[in-house]
Order: C-alpha cells, then structure tokens, then sequence
C-alpha cells in the first residue's frame, strides 16, 4: 500500500484471478476552499492513473459529497441516492466518475434509509457523503452497497 498524504492512500491486492486496486480517501468538506478541492481531484485522478489498467479499480471513502437524483446522472448514479439535489461536491464527484468511466455504486442499491445515510450533523441533519465508486467494465459486480450505523 501507498500512503499518499494524510486525505488519501492507495492499496494494491493481487488475487488469483484478477488484482484489485483500491484508493481510500477522505474529501475536503463543503465548506473548504475551491482551491483546495481542485488540488484533491487531482492528486485523486494522479493516483487513479497510476493503477494498472487491468486492475478492478475502486475509489471508497468520506467524499463529503451530496449525489442527488438527477436524471441528467443517471447513468453514473443510480436511482436510490439518500437526497434529492447534488451539491457542489457532488457535482465534482460525477465529472471524476464520468470522465474515469466510473460508476456511484453507494446510490444504486434500493435500501431504506437507515443503511444510506453515513454522518449526522450537530443539528442531527443526515446525509450520504460515503461513496464507492468502480470502474465501468466491472460496475456490475457490486451487489449491494449500505452504511452500518455506528461503525
């Protein structure tokens, strides 16, 4: 595994059929400079080209990302998403899953909503903001994406 900074390392597993690579991070919230947010979707495409290419690709973590219902997404999103509007950090999100050939996993599994929303603010509003996203050729083999609450 490769540590990259302190929001995002990358781990390699070697199976006996096909390798894995998978890039945990961590994104700059809503309320974080756009420069800031800029620079961690770049080091995030940066990591992301430096998997090899027959590896299952997967990017997994707290993106801090509203993904809304929009059909204009629909390819990339799915249909179950936990909220009606993407925010801006949603929106960053889909252009990384569109332009990687990526697909939102983390919305595309009709769950109730217990096992969608993965933080509560201090006003005890809740919210998907953890996404797992795969690449294109092996999106079908999510079956099932949910949070565990507590964990």
């Amino acid at each position: 595994w490769w540590p990259v900074n302190d929001r995002m390392c990358r781990l390699r597993i070697k199976g006996r059929f096909f390798n894995l690579s998978i890039i945990n991070v961590h994104s700059p919230h809503m309320g974080s400079d756009a420069d800031d947010k800029d620079a961690f979707y770049e080091l995030l495409d940066r990591e992301y080209r430096k998997c090899p290419k027959h590896d299952v690709k997967i990017v997994i973590g707290d993106l801090n990302a509203q993904v809304g219902q929009e059909e204009e997404f629909r390819p990339v999103i799915g249909r179950f998403s936990a909220h009606q509007q993407t925010n801006e950090n949603g929106l960053r999100l889909i252009d990384f899953a569109t332009s990687r050939n990526m697909s939102i996993r983390s919305i595309f599994f009709q769950h109730h909503f217990l096992y969608k929303y993965s933080w509560r603010s201090p006003n005890d509003t809740e919210t998907q903001i953890d996404h797992v996203l795969i690449d294109g050729r092996h999106f079908s083999d999510i079956i099932g994406v949910r949070t565990d609450r507590g964990a």
